[in-house]
């Protein structure tokens, strides 16, 4: 999906404007400003690592909420009926490219709730739909591989994961060996990079 020139000037954007290129890296900038953590820390998986990108962070500052959704909603396939999102790191993502491109979307709980409608599926979701899958970070995949296996439990059809970003921890290998097709917006590798270049001065100078 892309931005008109009218959408653009309406909303103050500056995407228009932009080399698709420039918007990414910009873009990625802004997620390592926003979310990149030195210390020692645990992550979803049980490892342990000494940095960490805070999902939260980026996921609710919404100028950089807006542009993900932005990019996330330029790759999407053709093809997809309803857009998913594991709770809870993933909801406010999936929320805002629910509002960029209009699509339907469902959030999958992590267990059945015990009350209402006992479900682990919160919103409509029909046998037969094409469903894509939307990750904010993917280390082994554990979570994003559960939450689509509720989905194909329900009928639907998960095509693809798509996610900010992949830690390279292996997960994009189990989605590939459990036959999905894995979209993230930006490797952790090229994070990395973007982060040892803002700590350089040589690569600040005019």
């Amino acid at each position: 999906m892309t931005v008109s020139l009218r959408e653009a000037l309406a909303s103050g954007g500056p995407e228009v404007f932009q080399d698709p290129g420039d918007r990414r890296a910009e873009l990625a900038r802004d997620v390592v400003a926003a979310a990149y953590l030195r210390g020692d820390y645990v992550l979803s998986s049980g490892q342990a690592s000494d940095f960490y990108f805070d999902k939260y962070l980026f996921n609710t500052k919404p100028t950089v909420l807006r542009r993900l959704a932005s990019l996330l909603a330029e790759r999407l396939p053709a093809d997809v009926d309803r857009i998913a999102g594991p709770e809870l790191g993933a909801v406010p993502l999936t929320t805002a490219l629910s509002l960029e491109t209009g699509m339907p979307f469902v959030v999958v709980r992590k267990a059945r709730k015990k009350y209402g409608t006992v479900t682990r599926l919160e919103g409509e979701l029909h046998a037969g739909e094409q469903v894509v899958l939307i990750e904010d970070v993917v280390t082994t995949a554990s979570q994003a591989l559960a939450a689509a296996s509720t989905v194909t439990a329900a009928g639907a059809k998960v095509s693809t994961i798509m996610a900010v970003v992949d830690r390279e921890q292996g997960g994009g290998a189990a989605i590939a060996a459990a036959g999905y097709r894995f979209d993230p917006l930006f490797r952790l590798s090229e994070l990395l990079n973007v982060r040892a270049s803002a700590d350089d001065p040589k690569e600040n100078r005019p």
